[in-house]
């Protein structure tokens, strides 16, 4: 099978949740009437996370529109590994709209916290604290699987890293704005997945 049907399916997977994202972080803008600043971030942070993403996403982007672009990258993974992809692509979208109906207009494209922000404990923000940033890089694997690429998921992982480093200071603005209330929520919830509990 050619490139052609992957790249029809990781185009409806890539469309889907680039809408899921852009109509709840327009509707968070819109409802608290503010833009997040992004001083908090630090510029070399910044620097590494734009020059990053941009190659995430052109990478991709290359690969739905000419998927020649990306021959020199090509594994040869088997085809049925390619439909694990595109399956697990679909899952990811489903989780995406779940985390960005969970959180609602807290979210936030930077470590900055909204101002009337409200820690969000429901959904599936009761298990998991940031399960963007694992869901998100499931996603992009998937898409690695989709177009059989190790530089998308190169590129995936390296984000992946890069969000990792960035964490501690995101929970520290998170536990100043929250206190011993984050204190608490860390406890019983996993950082990038569930946390399982020790059976007393």
């Amino acid at each position: 099978m050619n490139d052609n049907t992957f790249r029809i399916f990781a185009t409806i997977i890539f469309v889907t949740t680039i809408f899921i994202s852009g109509y709840f972080r327009s509707k968070a803008d819109k409802v608290t009437g503010e833009k997040v600043s992004w001083k908090d971030e630090g510029i070399v942070m910044i620097l590494l996370l734009r020059v990053g993403g941009l190659l995430l996403w052109f990478s991709i982007i290359g690969f739905l529109i000419y998927p020649p672009l990306l021959a020199w990258s090509k594994v040869g993974l088997p085809e049925w590994a390619r439909w694990i992809g595109i399956g697990i692509g679909f899952v990811c979208a489903l989780l995406i709209y779940w985390i960005f109906n969970s959180i609602g207009s807290g979210i936030s494209p930077t470590v900055g916290t909204r101002k009337e922000h409200k820690l969000v404990t429901h959904g599936i923000y009761r298990w998991v604290r940031h399960p963007l940033y694992s869901v998100g890089t499931l996603l992009f694997l998937s898409f690695a699987t989709m177009a059989d690429s190790w530089f998308i998921a190169a590129m995936a992982i390296l984000a992946f890293v890069l969000l990792a480093i960035r964490l501690p200071n995101e929970e520290a603005h998170l536990i100043d704005k929250f206190g011993n209330e984050y204190r608490e929520y860390m406890k019983t919830t996993g950082q990038f997945l569930p946390k399982f509990q020790e059976q007393k």
